[in-house]
């Protein structure tokens, strides 16, 4: 059996939608009315990382497991103790591309990293998932897209390899259903790197509408995730956006092509799956 956590998620929906069709499923969610597009069969269980008892009953007879890090900055050990007691066979996790990169030291990614550290730690089998920042984190312009033919976003020139999320959740079924993704890091990107601008014009070009992008200085961007996220969370964004601005993330991995047999998904195809939300009929 396959549990898959965060399956109300940006890439746990994904790969929830991309099982194969007769693959014994387990999802476990906080929420799970909020859990569509399972396959037939899915059994959706509640259960929450903080629970323990909610975990222990989740991964019962389970042996392959998708995992995303605990979330608000905790530690995966409680999960990773009670699946390796409950016989799970095989972690693929979800991690990010920064933690292979040794000039990352923000919060964000220190908690990664050491969440990396644990499976590899854990006694089971384990995959992990690198991916650079995903195209729907454009998702956030929709409002102003929508109202005022306007992209307002950090470092407008900076670039970054980013990835469609359904390449990163069709990666991790494969992990989780072949053999020979034990002990591997499967580092995720896009095609080419693309800056804020650039994916701005790509945008309006399959709007059919000419959009106008605004670059934010720092104290804005602070205050505006600052009503979002904690403020540790907050500047540890702002640091890896710095880093970013400095080249950091536009390096082009051929993971994608190499075990998906096609080429990686453009932001071009990702913005032509989601024209409703920035307002196209």
């Amino acid at each position: 059996m396959i549990l898959v956590t965060g399956a109300t998620g940006t890439v746990g929906s994904e790969v929830v939608r991309s099982l194969p069709a007769g693959a014994e499923v387990r999802v476990m969610a906080r929420n799970p009315g909020r859990v569509t597009g399972a396959p037939e069969g899915t059994e959706v269980v509640w259960g929450d990382f903080g629970v323990e008892g909610s975990v222990v009953r989740a991964l019962r007879g389970v042996r392959e497991v998708f995992l995303l890090t605990v979330p608000g900055g905790g530690d995966d050990g409680a999960f990773l103790r009670v699946a390796r007691e409950a016989g799970v066979r095989h972690v693929v996790k979800l991690s990010a591309a920064a933690v292979g990169d040794s000039g990352a030291v923000d919060l964000i990614t220190r908690w990664q990293r050491r969440n990396e550290e644990l499976l590899r730690e854990s006694g089971m089998e384990w995959t992990l998932l690198r991916p650079r920042a995903f195209m729907s984190n454009t998702l956030s312009w929709a409002e102003s897209v929508r109202a005022e033919g306007v992209v307002r976003a950090l470092y407008g020139e900076s670039a970054n390899a980013c990835v469609d999320p359904r390449d990163v959740a069709e990666v991790a079924v494969r992990a989780l259903t072949e053999d020979g993704h034990g002990g591997r890091i499967h580092t995720l990107t896009g095609p080419e790197p693309l800056s804020a601008v650039r994916q701005t014009a790509l945008l309006g070009e399959v709007l059919g509408r000419r959009l106008r992008f605004e670059e934010l200085e720092p104290e804005q961007v602070r205050a505006a995730w600052g009503a979002r996220y904690p403020a540790k969370f907050v500047e540890a964004l702002l640091e890896s956006a710095e880093r970013g601005r400095a080249g950091s993330k536009v390096e082009v991995h051929g993971t994608v092509p190499a075990l998906l047999g096609r080429p990686a998904r453009a932001f071009r195809q990702w913005a032509e799956s989601h024209l409703e939300a920035f307002g196209a009929a």
